[in-house]
């Protein structure tokens, strides 16, 4: 009979389970971080839809060169208001997505789960607003 020996060195933790929230949670804990943007920029995105899906699909990672969609955390459409004219009105509204999936892939807890929709929310209005990923790197919503 073959005897294994096991070094402390060569041990592997079993990895932590990711969070689960059900599809309403995790979407009234995106509503509240959008709940605690000030006034005064809330009424800069009246027309931006906020939504919530499980994962990129293929397309999307293609058109923002991304090849691991487990790494897309959030996603702004739209034309920020830095660069907008009078050629944009009558156009469809801008939108942020969430990524519910992805989120959780990176959180043990429930309160990793707040703070990261909170990050990842504050990340995509930063778009909105003209905020490049430099300047939101410099703010701490990278």
């Amino acid at each position: 009979m073959a005897t294994r020996s096991y070094s402390p060195d060569a041990y592997e933790p079993e990895p932590v389970m990711a969070m689960r929230l059900s599809e309403s949670e995790f979407a009234d804990l995106v509503c509240e971080a959008l709940d605690v943007i000030p006034e005064p920029l809330v009424a800069c995105m009246r027309e931006v839809a906020v939504d919530v899906q499980p994962i990129p699909d293929a397309r999307t990672c293609k058109e923002v060169g991304i090849g691991n969609p487990r790494t897309l955390l959030g996603l702004y459409r739209g034309t920020p208001l830095t660069r907008r004219s009078v050629e944009h009105s009558g156009r469809l509204p801008d939108r942020i997505i969430i990524y519910q999936h992805n989120i959780e892939r990176r959180c043990h807890t429930h309160r990793q789960i707040i703070q990261q929709i909170r990050k990842t929310v504050f990340h995509e209005v930063g778009h909105h607003f003209g905020l490049s990923e430099d300047d939101l790197q410099d703010l701490g919503y990278q």
